[in-house]
């Protein structure tokens, strides 16, 4: 398939410079296809039986088999969450972590990790968004590493290979802007996030958990899912592998939208998003200040001359969709793979206008 077939596949494309992945990415017409016909299936024959529920079980190990996909690992290492916030908050939960613990985090970070972060019980040290910090700040309290690989401010990747490889604790990485955005090497990090309705272009609300050693974590958060079997006291024993942190039942039309979604990524997905990164980057250097560092991301933040959210609401008034990042003073544009240079100068355009 060309870049042209491929593109036209999101309606959307077809009135905006849809330019804010990074939040949400657009909706393929193969993903909202198959969702709306097994919502009317829902409508006209029920949500019952063996049958329907064989199914849906047989739907979820195909999305646990997408997701290994997008990361190069195994499934059996996958769970399926609803979001990186409920990923995050399943490892933080199952560390038991006391006030006599840290964790360490950076001053980059999403809620949906430092949220889950604060409310593990542990202290939080946070540092700069910096290899050398985050090694730095390690004590012999230290229990956990929970960052980014990309970071959803400035687009800068960090190295946390090395991070883990110097550190040797087990790290926890939020991967909302980089899974399905770069090729992720999982390598030996212990925990990845999946955010599917961004970079997958998935519905909402869907995700992914990688779990290196499924027996590293307690089980706080059981769902109907997670269990292999249980007794009426609610004793179970958990599934074998990351699905026994399967946070409970994904409705029928969504989980076929997001296995239809996940199958919808051309195989030149990433060199076409950096190449698009590159580009934007460039033509934006020519009129504002670019901070995102060269080849690390598929996002391209900049300090715009004015104030950030008038600028995303006038760009917006001429149908370029962009995003304002609260208190930092930048304005973040998402290349995927389906942006075009059109795109791109659009966006050039309404900052010269």
């Amino acid at each position: 398939m060309t870049f042209e077939e491929a593109r036209a596949q999101f309606p959307v494309l077809e009135r905006y410079a849809y330019l804010n992945a990074g939040t949400t990415g657009p909706l393929h017409r193969a993903t909202v296809a198959a969702l709306v016909e097994q919502a009317e299936r829902d409508l006209r024959d029920g949500r019952t039986g063996k049958a329907y529920f064989e199914h849906m079980l047989a739907l979820r190990d195909e999305a646990r088999q997408g997701f290994a996909a997008v990361l190069g690992v195994e499934p059996s290492h996958i769970a399926l969450v609803d979001s990186t916030t409920r990923g995050c908050g399943i490892v933080l939960a199952g560390f038991g972590l006391t006030p006599e613990d840290e964790v360490i985090t950076t001053d980059q970070e999403h809620f949906g990790l430092t949220g889950p972060v604060y409310a593990s019980g542990a202290r939080v040290v946070i540092t700069t968004a910096d290899e050398d910090a985050i090694l730095g700040a390690i004590t012999p309290r230290t229990k956990l590493i929970a960052t980014s690989e990309v970071l959803w401010t400035t687009g800068r990747r960090l190295d946390l290979h090395r991070v883990k490889a110097e550190s040797g604790l087990p790290v926890l990485v939020d991967g909302a802007q980089s899974a399905g955005a770069i090729a992720v090497d999982v390598g030996e990090l212990d925990f990845y996030t999946v955010s599917a309705q961004k970079w997958l272009c998935a519905p909402e609300p869907t995700g992914a958990l990688y779990v290196r050693d499924p027996e590293s974590v307690r089980i706080v958060a059981p769902s109907y899912p997670s269990q292999s079997s249980y007794e009426l006291s609610g004793a179970f024993v958990p599934k074998e592998g990351a699905a026994r942190f399967d946070a409970g039942w994904t409705g029928m039309p969504t989980l076929v939208g997001l296995v239809a979604a996940l199958d919808t990524h051309p195989v030149w997905r990433y060199e076409r998003a950096a190449e698009m990164a590159a580009s934007c980057a460039e033509l934006l250097g020519e009129h504002v200040e670019v901070v995102t560092p060269p080849g690390h991301s598929t996002l391209v933040s900049f300090r715009p001359p004015g104030d950030p959210a008038e600028l995303v609401q006038e760009l917006a008034a001429r149908s370029v969709i962009v995003r304002e990042l609260p208190g930092r003073n930048l304005v973040r544009v998402s290349c995927g793979w389906w942006t075009s240079s059109d795109d791109l100068e659009r966006v050039v355009d309404a900052l010269r206008r």
